[in-house]
């Protein structure tokens, strides 16, 4: 709920799947969260006070975000990894192909990353990855995937089919520089490998685990999208994603460069 200039991250996570022609959410909380399901709730207090105020433009932004989408939530009571989350909303999910979003990977694209993966699963009809590619040296803080270039649209180096995926190598084990992030478009067959895998460390289940079980039966594939990433979950990747997203912005972007021009550092 922490906001990049004036929404916060989950914001943006579900703008971008709504952009990518989704309609129905499922977010996936835990134990004190309220605070999400609150955000994307009618507030009747406020659009009351809003409206009698006649303060038609935040009504409208208040508005928007309750008629934005259809969310629907599933508590996830312990931490058990993200694989474990994933498997929380398998019963609202059912037998479809569905999306992952994890909103602290905040993508900027002219397509939506999530379009993108969803245009190459309409295409091969199988499971996709995001991927990106890190320095050798960070790696190791990442899933990294072993695969071939795959040819489409004119393209060779975008897309993979996979070979193997590794959790978090050291840098000598890793077999590329190509990492996961947190954008999946998966098919329901992702549940039964869930479910088949045992838990690792701290009783945790890791989707990479599940995706290395499922890839013994089915295609997987990788793409490593066009746009800019910033890892929000991380300091310095939140103040990035502030400045550049405050710098786009038509309202804030003069003003706001002429102040950071003007700091005596």
């Amino acid at each position: 709920m922490l906001p990049i200039v004036d929404k916060p991250i989950i914001q943006y996570g579900v703008e971008e799947a709504l952009h990518s022609g989704i309609q129905n959410i499922i977010i996936v909380t835990g134990r004190g969260k309220s605070a999400i399901e609150d955000h994307f709730d009618v507030s009747f207090e406020l659009e009351y006070l809003l409206e009698s105020r006649n303060k038609k433009e935040l009504l409208a932004i208040v508005r928007n975000i309750s008629d934005m989408i259809d969310v629907s939530y599933v508590r996830q009571k312990e931490a058990l990894g993200l694989g474990h989350a994933v498997l929380r909303a398998m019963e609202l999910v059912g037998h479809e192909p569905f999306a992952v979003v994890l909103a602290d990977d905040v993508i900027e694209a002219e397509t939506p990353a999530l379009r993108q993966l969803l245009d190459i699963h309409s295409f091969f009809g199988a499971p996709v990855l995001a991927v990106m590619e890190v320095p050798a040296e960070n790696i190791s803080s990442y899933g990294a995937i072993d695969a071939e270039p795959v040819s489409h649209n004119g393209c060779h180096d975008r897309l993979f089919r996979i070979r193997n995926l590794v959790e978090k190598p050291k840098q000598s084990e890793a077999p590329s520089n190509l990492a996961i992030i947190g954008r999946y478009v998966l098919t329901p067959e992702i549940f039964d490998s869930l479910q088949a895998i045992d838990p690792g460390s701290g009783g945790e289940i890791q989707l990479t685990d599940a995706l290395k079980h499922l890839l013994r039966s089915r295609p997987i594939y990788a793409y490593r999208f066009e746009g800019t990433r910033y890892d929000a979950g991380d300091k310095l990747g939140f103040l990035k994603a502030t400045v550049e997203f405050a710098l786009r912005r038509r309202d804030l972007g003069g003003p706001f460069l002429e102040y950071l021009k003007g700091l005596k550092l």
